[in-house]
């Protein structure tokens, strides 16, 4: 996977977002196009990120999270993450984000929980 891009996954009515090696502005702008064409043209519930491979997150990552939270709470959806290192919950943690998003150990869980 190219550090600068996303992979998505569909499962029924979950998109699985794997995240890049960095999440910043220069990369933000896309996920937030990307996921919103995928929300228009899918009936999704459940918005997974998948921080396995990510290693450093900005601001903007964080604006992109709670904007996805956001849009997925006003339609009755959740958000979930998993993957995520000791650094980036520190980031997550600061940004407020852990105390609206569940965090789950392995994929799976974030799935189907």
């Amino acid at each position: 996977m190219d550090q600068k891009t996303f992979t998505y996954e569909a499962r029924d009515r979950v998109l699985v977002i794997h995240l890049p090696k960095e999440l910043d502005h220069h990369n933000c702008k896309n996920l937030k196009y990307e996921t919103d064409l995928l929300l228009a043209e899918n009936y999704i519930t459940r918005m997974v990120f998948d921080f396995g491979k990510t290693e450093f997150m900005d601001s903007s990552g964080i604006g992109v999270l709670l904007s996805r939270y956001k849009q997925m709470s006003l339609s009755g959806g959740q958000v979930a993450i998993y993957g995520t290192s000791p650094r980036i919950v520190r980031i997550l943690n600061v940004g407020g984000v852990t105390r609206l998003v569940q965090q789950y150990d392995s994929k799976e869980a974030a799935i189907y929980s």
